[in-house]
């Protein structure tokens, strides 16, 4: 079990208004589990997975404590623990992504997140951010509460029980999936069944007849995008990755690696049992409860569903969501009229790596942070060579993302920052006045052309890549290098950041893991 020490007050604490400063104590460790009912070697956050939910208050310190117990150098022994959405305003020390914003934890060793998300609120998760590490399970959700929620009067229950989690399971090593491969099962809420497996209990939402609930969507896939639907329900969605929208009714979304949505769902069909679907983009069939869990109403007999086939009359776009609070997108309202245009081409190479604008991103030896705090502020000065852009400080950034490569759509994730997605895949339509805001994205299919605009107010070395996690392995991210010159004066980096890389490049090449397993995983990917 986790051991929360404040943090427990705060587990379903959706309708009170403060609770104490955040304490948490996460334990990594490999062991055998079997969510789907086939055993496998996997990684766990304090025995389970997904780990525990972390929640908070708006404006609550975080201090969490992440101890590395892992032995199995199959699936890499040293760690980080990356706070999705989190967007670490004055502390990009704690954005947990492995060598750019901090070096790996150690194993036998331990390092204390500390950071305030002072005016952050909706739904997040946090995962390892270290090679292929979270698709063994290092996965869990977080949840910052807002006392005042613009859409408290048309709720009645948002706690731990109204979390919806979406996982992709394998049952090989990560680094043993290949190219064609598709994963084994769709784990909602940590359980979930593969074709020829045992009838293993699904997971169940309970509901009570007249009951409003909101309910938070999480992916936390490695590659496979869902599309999530609930028998004979409709859904009004109210946030997209933590950022609240406009009201939008809708039957089905889809959701992509990385993404999160709130929506409201009224329990107001007859008592009975309700299948929870999550299409995957690879497999249509639902046939014995695949990628399943089951809505079941208080008084409706613990059986799974009947099934009641039906078609998506109203399916989420992106271009009709809108952003509830400041809705215009930052910058002149007009197509590259931002102070700083890029666009990020990406393709694929002949030995299956990504680039983007020429260069495949691999980490560097040195977290792209301490070069900056070591006095390397120009792009010519930062590694890696070709993946790092500079941005200059209080400017409007506006990047295009041409859509069409292989294995996609690809969803891109942009530490640090919010974006307002004034081009959404499948349209042509550029939208300034109200578009989405959001922090992860997907950049479609041949011929869109997904434009997004943030501004830059928060100096630091921030990723910027796709969200399949094996693409990011494959080098599918850039970084941006924010307003360099402000990003020292604004920290407090202490000893136990600094002593990270002292014993994490005093390891032995088979307990850091990065350059083995990286060959071993294009190999394989490629099929040879």
């Amino acid at each position: 079990m986790v051991k929360l020490r404040s943090l427990s007050i705060c587990f379903l604490a959706a309708l009170v208004s403060s609770c104490a400063a955040l304490n948490a104590e996460l334990v990594i460790s490999n062991t055998v589990i079997a969510p789907d009912g086939y055993p496998i070697d996997a990684i766990v956050v304090n025995g389970q997975t997904p780990g525990p939910v972390l929640s908070a208050q708006k404006g609550e310190r975080f201090q969490v404590n992440v101890t590395d117990l892992l032995v199995d150098e199959s699936m890499n022994i040293s760690t980080t623990i990356h706070w999705h959405g989190i967007m670490q305003h004055g502390s990009v020390q704690m954005d947990g992504t492995a060598m750019v914003t901090q070096c790996p934890i150690a194993s036998e060793d331990s390092f204390v997140y500390d950071f305030t998300p002072a005016n952050q609120t909706g739904s997040y998760w946090y995962h390892s951010h270290f090679q292929l590490q979270y698709c063994e399970g290092v996965r869990g959700a977080l949840v910052i509460y807002d006392p005042e929620d613009p859409y408290r009067s048309l709720y009645d229950f948002d706690n731990a029980s109204t979390i919806i989690t979406l996982v992709d399971w394998y049952h090989v090593n990560a680094y043993d999936v290949g190219f064609t491969d598709n994963p084994a099962s769709t784990l909602i809420n940590g359980a979930g069944r593969y074709p020829g497996g045992p009838p293993v209990p699904l997971s169940v939402v309970q509901v009570t007849p007249g009951v409003r609930y909101r309910m938070r969507l999480m992916s936390m896939a490695c590659k496979t995008n869902w599309v999530f639907t609930i028998d004979k329900h409709v859904f009004t969605v109210i946030e997209a990755d933590s950022e609240y929208t406009t009201p939008l009714v809708v039957d089905s979304i889809q959701i992509l690696a990385g993404q999160r949505y709130s929506f409201i769902l009224v329990a107001n069909q007859p008592v009975d049992n309700y299948w929870i679907h999550a299409m995957p983009n690879y497999d249509t069939t639902f046939t014995g409860g695949l990628h399943s869990a089951i809505l079941r109403y208080d008084g409706a007999p613990p059986i799974d569903p009947i099934n009641r086939n039906s078609t998506s009359q109203a399916p989420l776009l992106e271009q009709n969501l809108h952003a509830l609070v400041d809705p215009a997108a930052p910058g002149v309202a007009e197509l590259g009229a931002a102070d700083v245009s890029l666009n990020l081409e990406s393709v694929w190479d002949d030995n299956l790596r990504f680039l983007i604008n020429g260069y495949t991103y691999t980490s560097p030896s040195t977290p792209i942070l301490q070069q900056v705090l070591s006095g390397n502020l120009d792009v010519s000065d930062l590694q890696p060579y070709g993946s790092v852009y500079t941005l200059p400080g209080n400017s409007t950034i506006e990047l295009s993302i041409p859509g069409g490569q292989p294995e996609g759509p690809h969803p891109f994730h942009l530490h640090g920052h919010s974006f307002s997605v004034v081009r959404s895949a499948g349209t042509d339509v550029y939208n300034y006045a109200n578009p989405v805001r959001r922090d992860t994205t997907g950049n479609g299919e041949s011929g869109d052309n997904v434009t997004i605009r943030f501004r830059t107010d928060n100096p630091g070395p921030w990723i910027f890549h796709c969200h399949i996690d094996f693409h990011l392995e494959q080098g599918m991210a850039v970084i941006f290098a924010e307003d360099t010159s402000d990003i020292a004066p604004g920290l407090n980096i202490t000893s136990p950041w600094k002593q990270l890389c002292t014993t994490y490049n005093a390891l032995a090449p088979s307990e850091q893991s990065v350059e083995q397993h990286r060959r071993r995983h294009i190999k394989r990917r490629i099929g040879h």
